[in-house]
């Protein structure tokens, strides 16, 4: 059963203070309703195994001629009631509405061998190719590299929830102590997370395997044991407000989505994981030849991990590759 349905609307980009008015109107659009609901009154409503239902919700808000160009998305902070044989409790969910209009595409390149590529703030309402073919040069070459990372990636195909969704157990609250403090897995929510995904025989077993090995000087075992979600899970704060309280896995299908990505657009595309530590590992690309270019042209992280809003980077292989031969 659905005993509430909460919206919380979120400006994100401007303070409260430029806020004039903001107001939210939840209709519930369930398929089996005997009748309409006509005020912002949410009934309690029986969900039957395997169907679903649908909300409507409207979002009007009025805010100061000094903000207007200052809004960045609008987040949705969804609260709903969950009640059954189970009890009760509370479920958490998020999406944004982009402002397209924050800032200005001109799908023109400038001649930057590396080019960090700014965009509105991505989510799942989006579709990742269309971002790629919005955001790309108008004068892109087919042997050009078009990189996205593989948090915004995974951010678009909805892989990420909210820590308070996450219900960490002892195993997690114990194994995650083990790890550096900036490490994502290093709290019981990032942990629990891992464990849901590769289950807590796998875990507790690399993460056994991986203490022997770094007692005798080799570290990562557990990394490589623990699967490849054990590198790629992002803890809150990892990524880009407002997905900064949420913990956002690695992306899936990105052999796929770069074979699609570059096939329609006519560009080489490739899904990475960069830092600002020099560390870049590629997902996936539709080109393995041009690994080391790649790998080459983000070590020094161009697209950022702050705030940047800037997922995509578009690499010139051609012009790179022959700078190298001149040297």
């Amino acid at each position: 059963m659905i005993p509430s349905f909460n919206v919380n609307p979120q400006l994100i980009g401007i303070s409260k203070n430029e806020i004039i008015k903001i107001h939210t109107k939840i209709y519930p659009l369930h398929p089996d309703a005997e009748e309409e609901q006509i005020n912002d009154y949410w009934y309690a409503y029986i969900l039957k195994g395997k169907k679903s239902t649908f909300v409507e919700i409207e979002i009007e808000y009025e805010i100061k001629n000094t903000a207007k160009d200052k809004i960045k998305c609008l987040w949705l902070d969804i609260e709903w009631g969950n009640y059954g044989p189970f009890g009760s409790f509370k479920r958490f969910d998020g999406f944004v509405l982009p402002n397209f209009l924050d800032i200005s595409k001109e799908n023109s390149s400038n001649n930057n061998l590396v080019d960090p590529i700014k965009t509105h703030i991505l989510g799942s309402l989006d579709d990742p190719i269309e971002i790629l073919k919005s955001y790309m040069p108008l004068d892109c070459l087919p042997t050009d590299i078009l990189t996205i990372g593989e948090s915004p990636l995974a951010v678009i195909q909805g892989r990420y929830q909210d820590y308070r969704n996450v219900n960490a157990n002892l195993i997690s609250r114990l194994i995650c102590k083990g790890f550096h403090p900036t490490s994502s897995l290093a709290t019981a929510s990032g942990m629990q997370t891992l464990i849901n995904i590769s289950g807590p025989t796998r875990v507790i077993i690399s993460w056994l395997i991986g203490g022997i090995f770094k007692f005798f000087g080799v570290r990562g075992m557990f990394y490589r044991l623990a699967g490849e979600q054990a590198r790629l899970i992002d803890d809150i704060t990892g990524t880009t407000p407002p997905y900064d309280k949420s913990i956002v896995l690695g992306p899936s299908d990105t052999q796929a989505f770069c074979i699609k990505a570059a096939k329609k657009l006519n560009v080489n595309v490739a899904v990475v994981d960069v830092n600002d530590l020099g560390r870049v590992k590629i997902l996936s690309t539709n080109n393995i030849n041009n690994a080391e270019i790649i790998k080459r042209s983000l070590t020094s992280n161009p697209a950022g991990n702050a705030n940047q809003q800037t997922p995509l980077v578009l690499i010139r292989s051609d012009e790179l590759s022959f700078k190298s031969h001149e040297s």
